[in-house]
């Protein structure tokens, strides 16, 4: 299936999704966003207790039900301390890259509902000043977030309402480029959520259905390990979209579809693997197999809570996963026609 004409839709899609501050824990507005898609493109939904939203889609098999999840949460940080000069202390939400993120523009959302600017940087963060500039650890212990307001103690900064425990959202800076590149942080996994979403709404204008009924979830909690604990126990298989990892000595590049045959938590489902392997090469779709040892889904947490189902993983391609990341529209566009292909829309 060839989905270039679907380029503008996944882009504004894409915009809209990573537009959204969502870290682990401060997600409703980025499932509110999803929500509104799929319920005006006439999908039914419901959610999870913990927050899952699952987009419900009839197929031509009603007897059957498979499950495809991606994860909106991203990473992000949180005031740990205020200090004496004012300055917010913090503690990562999930496994950013924190010398990625140095000089990085964020906002800061206090529990009353205000939003305020800032900027993350060194405890040393002049040249002209400290002469550990340039050496000074790039940690949790050694960067904070400059408020961008007239404070000088943390009596100042309490009183805009700033505390422990807000969170802290750094720009995602989303950039399609002219090239074919996506630009932005939070690829991992908002791009898949939009490939989601864009396959959906072609489902809808096209008139196709899938061969069996499909539960698509995005979760709330897979960059802390608990996202896919709670899915339907009647699904028969579940398909993880999450991103591909680029380097080292794996196949899997920034134009390719990564099907992963193994992460940490260890092999995924034989079969499912072999069927999407197939599936690939059947219709045309750039895919490649890797092994990813530093890697772990929602699907892991779902097996380990108990879900009675084969599942694999597929993504797009994603260069330096969890800093500043890339991947391609060729890449996405795989993604696209290998999950369409899997749930054999008709």
């Amino acid at each position: 299936m060839d989905f270039q004409h679907m380029i503008p839709c996944l882009k504004e899609t894409a915009h809209a999704i990573l537009g959204v501050d969502s870290p682990t824990g401060f997600t409703a507005r980025a499932v509110e966003t999803a929500e509104q898609m799929a319920r005006a493109m006439g999908y039914e939904t419901r959610r999870s207790k913990k927050g899952n939203l699952t987009i419900l889609v009839e197929s031509r098999d009603q007897t059957r039900t498979v499950g495809i999840c991606a994860h909106v949460d991203t990473l992000g940080l949180m005031v740990r301390a205020i200090t004496p000069a004012g300055e917010l202390m913090f503690t990562k939400v999930g496994g950013a890259v924190l010398p990625s993120l140095h000089g990085e523009y964020c906002k800061i959302y206090t529990r009353d509902g205000r939003i305020y600017t800032g900027t993350i940087l060194s405890l040393s963060p002049a040249a002209h000043v400290f002469d550990d500039a340039r050496t000074r650890p790039q940690d949790e212990q050694n960067m904070y977030v400059r408020v961008d307001e007239k404070v000088h103690s943390a009596e100042d900064v309490r009183a805009l309402g700033i505390e422990v425990g807000d969170y802290i959202c750094y720009d995602p800076k989303t950039v399609f480029t002219d090239s074919g590149f996506l630009k932005s942080r939070f690829i991992d996994d908002k791009g898949s959520v939009s490939i989601l979403l864009t396959l959906l709404r072609w489902m809808k204008e096209s008139g196709k259905r899938p061969r069996c009924n499909v539960e698509v979830t995005f979760t709330v909690y897979e960059e802390l390990g608990h996202g896919g604990a709670t899915f339907s126990p009647d699904l028969e298989e579940l398909l993880a979209v999450d991103m591909g990892c680029v380097g080292a000595d794996l196949n899997c590049d920034e134009y390719h579809v990564s099907i992963c045959a193994a992460d940490s938590s260890g092999p995924f489902d034989y079969g499912m693997v072999s069927r999407l392997v197939s599936l690939a090469k059947e219709n045309g779709i750039p895919a490649v197999l890797d092994v990813y040892p530093h890697y772990s889904s929602d699907v892991a947490v779902a097996w380990k809570s108990g879900l009675d189902a084969p599942a694999a993983l597929i993504g797009p391609g994603v260069q330096a996963s969890h800093g500043m990341e890339r991947t391609h529209l060729e890449a996405m566009l795989g993604t696209m026609a290998l999950v369409e292909r899997y749930l054999d829309c008709q």
